[in-house]
């Protein structure tokens, strides 16, 4: 019997080493441009990061302010009126609520928790507002309550991260922008999307207004009513203007020498930066300074120059859209009313109210009577709603309730949303969304759809998929669209 003849060890590793060079480019070619970054090879990639796409179809809203109420406003002292759920206060919570979920902070086993606040119906659309929203009972025919409104994430920065990017990890690009990356400012001196914070508490993840994996020309630019309006965008001590422009100059010519070597699109964001931050020291810090405002204005709102409040913020917001900014963001801390003396359900939900339900009006009113609620749509939520069952004990400064993802409520006013709609509802408990629910997903599908975007075919590629908003999930809801 004849045998092939021994293939040596050395013969055979390498023909392997020589079989995975040759293989096509080589199987460690392959590896590295599994690594780079798609946007290298793009067939786009001398297109500046900052030039807008065109929208789908005819948009019905061309900017948003988003009033984001950070920590979990409580829906079922605010919005969400549960008779029975008064009813049973005190009693153990129905097994079947709670079977299959899991609480952040409290037990299976807690009591039920009614409100402590009278709700009345208001509106042609009669809905049911707690004695805590004064001024927003004045408007309710302007509004659109979605009630039946869920989430996935139950501790704050996922459910915040979720909320404002459609996914719970840090990493992926936020709302803002995906608009700042569809439709671009309309204002070359000042950005697309910008940020205003106020508050105190549970601190904020800056991965809520990044732009992940677009380019970084579409992130969220924080801005500051108080003190100097953008961080270190002012020139240092004893640089001048043409001192300032001469080495913006030279700092362009040598990211344009570079990135007409390597293509990077992250190098024409760069050179887009330092222009923006150079237009930005006098467009800035005009636009911030509402003591131009007239004094029925700081009446409307409750506004104090020079300080920072949530008031302020609403009336820069204004401002801003007025300007051509597309996406105004306002974070306002404060709403996670755990119960204890630094969160409960008297005396620090009465004192957010306060804070925001007047300037939030205002702000609704004057866009509407300056013509632009039309087009700029308003939304109020936080990242999750509260518990039907109780956290901390029966007296006014322990009193509280746990992180509720399940069914809570947002509102939101213009952009082509129909006004005075009370849309979905939770069980009688508040506990889960049961009828026209709306998750998070749906929700950015619709607004992408009220700004002419379909939100399946507004993708960016990166990591060799076609990524979006909406991730592969999310319906528009046509019930909520004028």
């Amino acid at each position: 019997m004849n045998l092939p003849p021994p293939v040596l060890d050395h013969v055979r590793d390498t023909t392997r080493r020589r079989f995975l060079q040759q293989c096509g480019t080589g199987m460690g070619a392959l590896a590295l441009g599994s690594l780079l970054n798609d946007r290298l090879f793009a067939a786009g990639a001398s297109v500046a990061p900052d030039q807008p796409l065109a929208p789908h179809f005819a948009p019905k809203a061309k900017n948003i302010i988003y009033l984001f109420q950070s920590g979990g406003p409580s829906h079922l002292d605010l919005f969400d009126y549960k008779p029975e759920l008064n009813k049973r206060d005190g009693q153990a919570v129905p097994e079947d609520l709670v079977k299959n979920v899991r609480l952040a902070q409290i037990g299976k086993n807690a009591a039920l928790l009614g409100t402590r606040y009278k709700f009345a119906q208001y509106g042609k659309s009669g809905v049911w507002l707690s004695e805590l929203l004064p001024q927003l009972q004045t408007i309710v025919d302007d509004v659109c309550f979605v009630q039946g409104f869920y989430s996935e994430a139950f501790n704050h920065d996922p459910a915040t991260i979720f909320m404002n990017t459609g996914a719970q990890l840090s990493g992926r690009p936020a709302m803002g922008s995906w608009f700042s990356y569809g439709l671009g400012s309309e204002n070359k001196d000042l950005p697309a999307f910008v940020v205003l914070m106020t508050g105190v508490g549970q601190p904020l993840t800056n991965a809520a207004w990044g732009s992940g994996f677009l380019p970084t020309v579409h992130q969220g630019v924080q801005l500051r009513s108080q003190g100097d309006p953008v961080l270190f965008v002012s020139n240092p001590p004893g640089m001048g203007a043409e001192r300032r422009r001469q080495s913006l100059d030279t700092l362009r010519d040598l990211n344009q020498m570079r990135h007409d070597v390597l293509q990077d699109p992250e190098i024409s964001t760069r050179i887009a930066a330092y222009e923006m931050a150079y237009r930005m020291q006098t467009s800035v810090p005009d636009v911030m300074d509402i003591s131009k405002e007239p004094a029925r204005m700081h009446e409307v709102y409750g506004t104090t120059p020079g300080r920072a409040s949530f008031a302020n913020n609403c009336l820069l917001a204004r401002r801003l859209v007025e300007r051509g900014v597309r996406f105004v963001q306002l974070y306002h801390r404060g709403w996670d009313h755990h119960g204890g003396p630094d969160g409960n359900l008297v005396f620090d939900l009465k004192k957010r109210c306060l804070e925001t339900d007047q300037p939030t009006v205002a702000l609704v009113r004057d866009l509407k009577e300056r013509g632009l609620l039309d087009e700029t749509l308003v939304i109020w939520g936080g990242e999750f709603g509260r518990t039907p069952m109780m956290q901390g004990a029966l007296k006014p400064d322990q009193i509280g309730r746990d992180h509720h993802p399940h069914g809570y409520t947002i509102w939101m006013a213009g952009g082509g949303i129909k006004p005075g709609v009370v849309y979905g509802k939770t069980d009688d408990f508040g506990f889960f969304a049961v009828e026209n629910k709306v998750h998070v997903h749906d929700l950015h599908a619709t607004i992408l759809h009220q700004f002419g975007f379909d939100h399946t075919h507004l993708t960016y590629r990166f990591q060799g998929r076609d990524y979006r908003l909406t991730d592969v999930h999310g319906e528009v809801v046509p019930a909520i669209l004028a």
